[in-house]
């Protein structure tokens, strides 16, 4: 069995996507697991794609395991972790932004979730405001 989980896009316009991750765990976890998928994400009307966001705002709520917020990346780079058992709001939109740090090679520009001291029944629930770049 695995973790029953859900990934949202809530807004997906020209310069926001508001990204809405919930788990209930049956212990498995996950793993690396990709939220943003930055070629799921709308284009520009003349149809350039957007390569990557930066993290403007997130807000959670994690009950019994944290959350391992990554760039992904040929080596992920963590963007944000999230504790267990905590409620906040972390919000980056004073400095346009978290940019993605992640080193250049084999850098997708999707971000990725791991989960951290999961166990059976622990949940999250993560909002993404994202900036999307060109």
């Amino acid at each position: 069995m695995a973790d029953a989980v859900t990934t949202t896009t809530v807004i997906d316009g020209a310069k926001t996507a508001v990204i809405y991750c919930t788990n209930t765990s049956d212990s498995s976890g996950e793993s690396a697991v990709t939220k943003v998928d930055v070629s799921a994400l709308s284009s520009l009307q003349d149809g350039t794609a957007c390569t990557g966001v930066r993290i403007q705002k997130i807000i959670f709520s994690n009950v019994g395991m944290g959350v391992k917020i990554l760039w992904d990346a040929t080596t992920d780079v963590i963007a944000a972790q999230l504790p267990a058992d905590y409620s906040d709001t972390l919000d980056y939109s004073d400095i346009s932004g978290l940019p993605n740090v992640a080193a250049s090679g084999g850098k997708t520009g999707d971000i990725q979730f791991t989960t951290v001291g999961h166990s059976s029944g622990d949940t999250y629930s993560v909002v993404l405001y994202c900036l999307k770049e060109y």
